[in-house]
């Protein structure tokens, strides 16, 4: 019988958790079967010394980083082709359990491709000085809904580190953790500011979406000292 529960710290990712801004074409320079989710309380705790942790790696192609921005003519949708990521579930609760991910910002495509190149360079990502983005949870705290919980942790992006808490519904089964989430980041917070042309300004705001599912890692297993979550690092 499959089991279900609702996990809660991510990504964009995949920030998802993603981590996106949008260019300018004129370039100058999921399984049913799920039982209700468990009620989890507020506020962070911090696992017994001696707790069990089990560690899901994502990556593609069953994950998912998309993104999307906009200028006055239009939007532009993108995704990342190569991230890694991995869950701490620490005894299925998800208070106690940790997501960390990282991006490769070269690995980019974009709709129509011939902006990727804009968007590498030193107008926007700057993948040659800055080529991977990051972002490891800290807290996780349920909204009150029966699904979705608000993940707090730290974003990596072009240099600039600064915390980040967005909504995410995730849930378990007996092999893999799935996980959704859209959030909207400012790119300007990450130093990302190059405005478009005049006649064709480009949006502050980049949305990004994430789709996540973990598998069981290799090293399936660890043991926390009880003084932290877990850390998703911790799987081989």
């Amino acid at each position: 019988m499959t089991k279900s529960r609702f996990f809660g710290p991510l990504l964009a990712s995949t920030a998802a958790l993603s981590l996106a801004v949008i260019g300018c074409d004129k370039s100058p320079s999921p399984q049913g079967g799920y039982r209700p989710p468990m009620q989890i309380e507020a506020g962070p705790r911090t696992p017994p010394p001696g707790t069990k942790a089990v560690f899901y790696k994502f990556g593609p192609p069953d994950s998912k980083v998309e993104f999307t921005g906009a200028k006055l003519t239009g939007k532009h949708e993108g995704a990342f082709g190569t991230f890694e990521g991995t869950i701490g579930l620490v005894n299925d609760d998800p208070v106690l359990s940790a997501v960390q991910v990282a991006i490769d910002l070269g690995s980019l495509t974009i709709t129509p491709p011939k902006l990727a190149g804009h968007l590498k360079s030193a107008d926007f990502f700057d993948v040659a000085k800055f080529p991977k983005a990051t972002f490891s949870s800290t807290t996780i705290r349920p909204t009150g809904g029966t699904a979705t919980y608000n993940v707090t942790g730290r974003l990596e992006l072009h240099g600039v580190n600064k915390p980040l808490t967005f909504p995410a519904t995730i849930r378990t089964t007996h092999d893999s953790v799935e996980a959704q989430a859209e959030l909207t980041i400012n790119r300007k917070d990450y130093g990302i500011v190059y405005p478009g042309m005049p006649d064709d300004l480009i949006s502050d705001d980049v949305r990004i979406k994430l789709y996540i599912v973990g598998h069981p890692s290799k090293a399936a297993q660890g043991t926390t000292d009880g003084g932290s979550p877990a850390d998703a690092r911790g799987a081989d």
